[in-house]
């Protein structure tokens, strides 16, 4: 096998209460500089959830920086085998107001950190709404979780805060309690690129793209319009520059895209099926966009015309078990989190598409995590 670039993030022993946010590292104090770059990884550890702060370099390398403890728990959802929360985005960063959020879906709660280049201060957590939270979005001062317990739920919170927003408490009225439960989980919470809308994928539950509008206070719409998705079990998805809509759709492995209208609806724009196995995580980098498929352990290269189409332009081999995966702002490298593995895979990105393995050289971690899930870039 290829060398990786090996981010193997165990949470070790659970901290007593004094050290439960404390960096985790010998030094870690002098680490932190408001002008450095980094990479957050969530263990997602059932004993103790952790985030993982790595610096990236100028060319994408990485050095281990400090380790944090979230406060709460990791989860890992029946039947899932590499992606034990099922889901994209449970671990979110924004850059205007340098708030790190993290889901703890054994301990129905999310936690915030304030980000100062490598170092997490400030941490503060509260109850998430509803129960196994999987997914959060963050644009501004608010910021919107996905709870994946029972029928499903969301609910927004101000940043900083973490007060909850009036009007947002909403039931996403899924069937509970349906085999195998991480298929039938909803998949990502997301704001469109203008605050207007909030979107939740449904998978298996329904395979729907639900709408909620967002009004200017941050109150949602009393019940979201449901889409029925182009193809079976949509998953992750992303925006592009125009704000239309890009889903991984698992069932079939297709990207499909969508413009969304004022009124919730959304209309298909194009589809393509890459013909690999579980297509369910997508980010955007650069003018490309990449498609991790967990059962074949590659990543999908796209391009998306004028039109809205999607075109295959590269398929690259990764570690096994290939999950969520995020970019740097300027698009020029690609992380990727393997669940089979335990590792993450770090690649630039070409002007064509094309992905390149960085094979940047990272101290391991601690070993026995639950299973990795959530990843953001600074």
């Amino acid at each position: 096998m290829r060398r990786s670039t090996r981010l193997s993030v165990g949470a070790g022993v659970v901290l007593g209460l004094s050290t439960l946010f404390s960096p985790l590292t010998a030094g870690a104090a002098g680490l932190g500089s408001s002008d450095a770059h980094a990479v957050f990884v969530q263990t997602n550890d059932t004993s103790g959830n952790q985030i993982v702060v790595y610096r990236r370099g100028a060319h994408g390398e990485l050095s281990f920086a400090a380790r944090y403890n979230t406060g709460g728990l990791g989860v890992a959802l029946t039947g899932a085998v590499v992606d034990k929360l099922a889901s994209q985005g449970s671990l979110a960063y924004d850059s205007t107001e340098h708030a790190l959020i993290a889901v703890n879906g054994g301990s129905n709660s999310i936690t915030e950190f304030h980000v100062d280049g490598t170092r997490l201060d400030d941490p503060r957590s509260v109850a998430s709404g509803g129960t196994t939270p999987v997914s959060v979005t963050v644009i501004g001062n608010r910021v919107y979780v996905l709870n994946a317990g029972g029928t499903g739920s969301v609910q927004g919170f101000y940043v900083h805060t973490l007060h909850p927003i009036r009007g947002t408490a909403r039931n996403l009225n899924l069937a509970p309690g349906l085999t195998p439960q991480f298929l039938n989980t909803p998949g990502q919470i997301g704001l469109t690129p203008d605050g207007s809308h909030l979107i939740v994928t449904t998978k298996a539950n329904g395979s729907d793209i639900d709408v909620f509008s967002v009004s200017p206070d941050g109150a949602l719409s009393a019940s979201p319009t449901v889409n029925p998705s182009a193809t079976p079990v949509p998953f992750g998805f992303t925006f592009n520059p125009a704000g239309d809509l890009v889903v991984a759709e698992a069932g079939t492995s297709a990207l499909t895209t969508y413009a969304i209208r004022a009124n919730g609806s959304v209309t298909e724009m194009g589809s393509v099926t890459n013909g690999l196995a579980a297509l369910c995580w997508v980010a955007k980098a650069g003018d490309h966009y990449f498609g991790a498929n967990a059962g074949s352990a590659t990543i999908t290269g796209y391009s998306i015309g004028a039109a809205g189409a999607p075109t295959i332009v590269s398929q690259t081999a990764t570690d096994a078990g290939t999950i969520d995966l995020a970019a740097t702002p300027d698009g020029s490298a690609l992380y990727v989190e393997t669940g089979g593995a335990d590792v993450v895979d770090a690649f630039s990105v070409g002007h064509d598409g094309s992905l390149t393995f960085t094979g940047s050289s990272v101290a391991p971690e601690l070993p026995g995590h639950s299973g990795l899930e959530g990843i953001a870039v600074s």
